[in-house]
């Protein structure tokens, strides 16, 4: 889904594809996406998203590090990072 949104806005694969969410990525994000629905739909501040993170990564050991890079600045200039989305709004 990710890949087919980023075709239709006309970007080249061969400069994105690099930059997609690995696997676990996704997992995790689909597990915080469920802990945002389980709150009633609320955008986590700062300190939230951490600790749900965190939860996450106690929770699911072999995710943790997934959680960890998700957490570290060093992604932010990833498109679908929620980092970059809930700094942008």
């Amino acid at each position: 889904m990710i890949i087919a949104e980023r075709l239709r806005g006309g970007e080249d694969p061969w400069d994105f594809m690099e930059d997609l969410p690995s696997v676990d990525e996704l997992v995790v994000f689909t597990l915080r996406a469920e802990n945002i629905a389980a709150n009633g739909g609320a955008r986590p501040n700062a300190a939230r998203h951490y600790r749900v993170l965190r939860q996450i990564a106690l929770d699911y050991p072999q995710l943790t590090t997934a959680v960890w890079r998700l957490l570290g600045e060093a992604n932010t200039h990833r498109r679908w990072d929620a980092t970059v989305r809930a700094d942008a709004s």
